[in-house]
């Protein structure tokens, strides 16, 4: 894997999948290696194909090699259709996974923007 070097899992609380959740620097081996209870995924482009599939499937297939059954939240920051397709068609796996996806129902305004939110108590 050329997105990360070879070395001992590391086990966080929260982590920001990197870049938009892009697949040309998040792969199998980053969450074989980078291990944590909440990962944030972002993105919302469909063009630049945000959050990746490719990503998604790598957590997924990251995870089944990890040594326990840790409970893993994935919150997502966009409602996509990569996301929505993605957890409707590897539900089953998540479930056997021990890995929920987090939506959220709150929105945050901010000046003339608003946004879905998600609040994580660690």
């Amino acid at each position: 894997s050329t997105a990360m070097p070879p070395g001992p899992p590391m086990y966080l609380d929260l982590v920001y999948i990197p870049n938009h959740s892009n697949s040309k620097n998040v792969d199998v081996e980053f969450f074989k290696r980078v291990r944590s209870s909440y990962y944030v995924v972002s993105g919302n482009d469909a063009a630049a194909e945000e959050p990746s599939r490719a990503v998604l499937d790598s957590l997924l297939e990251g995870k089944a090699q990890w040594d326990s059954n840790m409970q893993v939240t994935l919150i997502p920051t966009h409602d996509s259709e990569v996301m929505r397709e993605w957890y409707q068609e590897t539900h089953e796996k998540q479930q056997d996974l021990n890995i929920m996806v987090l939506a959220s129902s709150s929105t945050v305004v901010m000046q003339d923007e608003s946004f879905p939110a998600c609040k994580i108590e660690l």
